[in-house]
């Protein structure tokens, strides 16, 4: 009996040191031969992903996020790198530099801080900061504008850029011609005009809809007629065309913008007749020729190109401008639904939408679609800090393109968005969000997607598959895990919530915002209150390709278990977009910018625009 047992205290003596090898050796990063290959050695997707690679599983949490190489960037007495600020609106990181979220929300804040400042306080300050801006005196009404804006604590009275940037090229077009042009818009099909009537009362004064749409395409205008009712009395008369389409439909031929902003640069304005001729068929047109939409144009047959470079927004205007970033061209759905684009419309035609991008001079409308006071009840939506699910949450239903046998909807905004938020093959890179802001970033990790999707991942489209020939909704069944809508309790939930496009700008940013969630963005168009915002203060801007998806997500939440999160900065930036929404996006806000783009837009419209301009009392002495 002894020997028996000796004999086995001589084989634990042997076996314990090769158990600890094993265990270290398991414990040691993968060598760079065993990590999962890259999606090709491009770093582009191979082709349209199939249905069956498709299918999602339903995302789970998950607190162990093991990442493929794990080395933390070594300590330096060496200066910091810096991230370089490129005209397209890109930050392009120097990973000798501190993380770039740092450096973004520092140089927000900043910016936001000062343009809160400088704010005009009385309307002979509003009147100079016009002036000084703009070139000219504001429009007949600014006083009454003004009274407006006192009255109801109207908050950053001079931000108004957009107005101009929308109005300004019709500034260099003859007024006769643009009342020509008004006079057929209200024509076109699938339009409705708002105007005074001979009563004096905000109301449709036209409509030219198919028999059978004029309930579907004219409710908009009930909420758009509510808000201009407030200020009716002090609005001068008008009439102005409304698309009920989502997205906007008047592309710019360049030669054509660039002329008539030239003119109005110049206090002259061309007619009709005088305007270039368009230079050619599609989107590049609408670009400058030394863009990189017209230097290389894309080729609609190849998928989306990843970034070879590290890149985060810093101007979310910039961003969006599929001129300056062609991926825009092969991802999002209302460019691809026209695949090379229509043709650029052959004058200035001055008609408002809910939304426009960079590239049409659809006239912007501070849209009430989808606005709300408050998000009740209240106790569905705890602190940020009391949310109990660390994932980016995402439903909605699969819109943006029509899905058909001849659509490019495979790699269309949402389908995108959904594909690679679930996509369990390949790896990702990320950047290390262990640093501080006087450490080098160093260069970014690489994660497995199996591993990092679903512990960080809750995106799937909604319901059922809708906006498809019925052979493709097959498709998508199979494609995709569709699921239920959430209950406001359910949502509330989580930390995290992304917006991004459906068929034109999405409406429900405005409830997100008013949430206690950090909001994410993604969008091709430059809204309303662009001029009345500040990205990385009030929410995280992220490109339409998301390769900055992961990198902003992580910084904020961590790892898998919570190493390295920012959740002080992302429960900051919570707390400042609500309280943003509610003070800056109110119905008031709301009239405010409809009353005085309508003065603006009147005394565009006039044929006397120097009698519709307002002059301070001692300056018409």
């Amino acid at each position: 009996m002894m020997k028996t047992v000796l004999g086995s205290r001589r084989v634990v003596r042997f076996l314990v040191p090769i158990a600890t090898l094993l265990l270290i050796f398991w414990l040691l990063p993968l060598p760079s031969y065993l990590e999962e290959k890259e999606i090709n050695d491009s770093g582009t997707f191979d082709d349209y992903v199939k249905p069956t690679e498709l299918k999602s599983v339903a995302p789970t949490p998950s607190k162990v996020l093991t990442e493929v190489t794990a080395e933390k960037p070594t300590p330096s007495s060496k200066p910091l790198g810096k991230h370089n600020y490129r005209p397209d609106g890109l930050l392009e990181v120097d990973f000798d530099g501190p993380h770039p979220i740092y450096e973004l929300i520092a140089s927000a804040e900043e910016r936001w801080k000062k343009k809160v400042s400088r704010a005009s306080k009385t309307l002979e300050e509003a009147v100079e900061e016009y002036k000084r801006r703009y070139k000219r005196a504001p429009p007949k009404g600014f006083d009454l504008w003004w009274q407006y804006v006192i009255e109801h604590k109207v908050q950053l009275p001079d931000e108004y850029d957009q107005i101009h940037h929308d109005l300004e090229p019709f500034w260099g077009v003859a007024p006769a011609d643009l009342l020509k042009t008004q006079e057929e818009l209200e024509k076109k099909k699938d339009s409705y005009t708002l105007g005074k009537n001979e009563k004096g009362e905000i109301a449709v004064l036209t409509w030219a809809f198919e028999d059978g749409r004029y309930d579907q395409y004219i409710r908009n205008s009930k909420s758009v007629i509510s808000l201009l009712r407030e200020v009716e009395a002090w609005l001068p008369p008008f009439r102005a065309t409304f698309s009920p389409h989502d997205g906007p439909n008047r592309m710019s031929d360049y030669a054509i913008k660039s002329a008539v902003l030239e003119a109005a640069a110049s206090q002259t304005y061309l007619e009709r007749k005088a305007l270039p001729k368009i230079a050619g068929n599609g989107w590049m047109y609408s670009c400058p020729p030394d863009s990189p939409a017209r230097q290389h144009p894309v080729d609609l047959k190849k998928p989306p190109v990843l970034q070879d470079k590290k890149t985060f927004i810093y101007d979310h205007v910039k961003s969006m401008d599929p001129c300056q970033h062609t991926n825009h061209f092969l991802i999002h759905g209302q460019l691809l639904g026209l695949r090379t684009g229509p043709t650029p419309q052959a004058s200035m035609v001055p008609e408002f939408s809910h939304c426009s991008t960079t590239m049409h001079h659809n006239i912007r409308m501070p849209t009430p679609y989808g606005f709300i006071e408050e998000v009740l009840p209240r106790s569905d939506d705890p602190p940020f800090n009391e949310k109990v699910d660390d994932r980016l949450l995402w439903r909605g239903r699969n819109t943006g393109i029509f899905h058909g046998r001849d659509t490019l909807w495979q790699n269309a905004h949402r389908d995108y968005f959904v594909r690679l938020t679930n996509e369990i093959e390949g790896t990702v890179d990320i950047l290390s969000v262990n640093v501080s802001d006087t450490e080098r970033v160093g260069s970014p990790r690489r994660f497995r997607k199996s591993r990092i999707n679903p512990a960080t991942m809750d995106v799937a489209f909604a319901q059922e598959p809708i906006m498809c020939a019925p052979d493709v909704c097959d498709i998508l069944e199979s494609m995709y895990q569709f699921m239920p809508f959430q209950t406001g309790k359910e949502s509330g939930k989580y930390k995290y919530v992304i917006d991004v496009d459906g068929n034109g700008w999405s409406g429900r940013f405005k409830k997100l915002m008013t949430t206690n969630s950090l909001i994410f963005k993604s969008t091709i168009y430059p809204e309303w209150y662009h001029d009345r915002v500040e990205p990385w203060v009030h929410y995280v801007p992220v490109q339409m390709d998301l390769s900055d998806l992961h990198d902003a997500l992580i910084f904020f939440r961590g790892d898998g278990n919570g190493d390295g999160a920012h959740e002080d900065l992302g429960a900051k930036i919570a707390a400042a977009s609500r309280e943003w929404s509610r003070t800056f996006w109110r119905r008031e806000d709301l009239v405010a910018y409809f009353f005085r783009l309508i003065l603006e837009f009147s005394r565009l419209m006039s044929l006397d625009r120097e009698a519709m301009s307002f002059t301070l009392p001692e300056e018409g002495d």
